[in-house]
């Protein structure tokens, strides 16, 4: 019997040889090169899929956020993909292009926008429901395995999220003492200075 994930094309390449503890800096081995190789990997196996929709895979990113959420300010759907709002306007002006979403201001707060669904934005959700079927069959893997991937993923992401907001804790806490002895030397030179 074939194992899909065994036997897949990438496994064989010459350049991927197998992950090593005798070196802890062999490419194979370190888990930021499999995470990129992965993203590249499957954003690539997404876009035959998407194209029939005429979305680009961070398209289809924004539409299943707003399928889920709508309607949603730049501001909110800049928090729900983790991606700042600069980089969301030209994705949301291109859908707004293709006619899937309008960009109106938003009632509640006119210096934002919200972003709504249109008629074939909404209709085009019914078409985007096999999509999840067609990349199981286009990965070769079974969904238990993508729900046990995607499991590891998000407690990767907690994780490294945790790391960096104690490293930007740290950073702030250490421009906080900085400027604390930096105040306190002030004090003392003008202590040491005396009253004139």
């Amino acid at each position: 019997m074939n194992d899909p994930i065994l036997d897949h094309p990438a496994l064989d390449e010459p350049a991927l040889d197998e992950p090593t503890l005798a070196d802890p800096l062999a490419l194979e081995s370190q888990v930021c090169f499999a995470l990129s190789l992965a993203s590249r990997s499957v954003v690539a196996a997404y876009r035959p899929v998407l194209e029939p929709l005429k979305l680009t895979h961070p398209q289809y990113l924004v539409m299943l956020a707003l399928w889920q959420h709508a309607p949603l300010s730049i501001k909110q759907l800049s928090a729900r993909l983790h991606l700042d709002p600069g980089t969301l306007s030209p994705l949301t002006k291109r859908l707004a292009a293709l006619g899937y979403i309008e960009r109106r201001r938003d009632e509640a707060d006119e210096r934002s926008l919200a972003l709504v669904l249109t008629d074939a934005g909404r209709q085009l959700r019914t078409a985007a429901e096999a999509i999840p079927g067609q990349m199981i069959a286009r990965l070769g893997m079974s969904e238990s395995e993508l729900v046990v991937v995607h499991s590891t993923m998000m407690k990767l992401i907690a994780a490294a999220d945790a790391a960096n907001s104690a490293d930007a804790a740290n950073a702030a806490g250490g421009a906080d003492a900085v400027s604390a002895v930096d105040a306190a030397s002030g004090a003392d030179v003008a202590d040491d200075a005396g009253p004139g």
